[in-house]
């Protein structure tokens, strides 16, 4: 079955960076875009980054993290990545990785909590 399993979140201060990683399994990784979503508490679930299937060569971002966080893939190792940088309070939130599969069917993970705070 498919899964999703997020890592790297944590307690950062203003300015730091975390590197988010998405483990995924049950599925032809590389077939596959890939996205990032954020949400905050009391917020909706927003989506932050995308990166389309095969090598990656085609991103989107959220204009709040355009040239701060950057989306990857590693195929070889079916592996979402997250570089996120000079990270600001307001990217507090629970980030979920997202597989999207058809236009009607996409997989969540269970989500890692990001935390920035001085």
């Amino acid at each position: 079955q498919v899964q999703l399993v997020e890592s790297g979140g944590g307690l950062v201060q203003p300015g730091g960076s975390l590197r988010l990683s998405c483990a995924a399994s049950g599925f032809t990784f590389s077939l596959h875009a890939m996205s990032w979503y954020r949400q905050a508490p009391g917020k909706e679930r927003e989506l932050v980054a995308s990166i389309s299937s095969g090598s990656g060569g085609s991103t989107n971002y959220a204009d709040s993290v355009k040239g701060r966080f950057t989306i990857s893939r590693d195929n070889s190792k079916n592996t979402l990545y997250l570089q996120m940088n000079s990270l600001k309070p307001e990217d507090t939130a629970m980030y979920y990785c997202r597989a999207t599969m058809t236009i009607a069917l996409r997989y969540w993970g269970q989500g890692t909590q990001v935390t920035v705070s001085s």
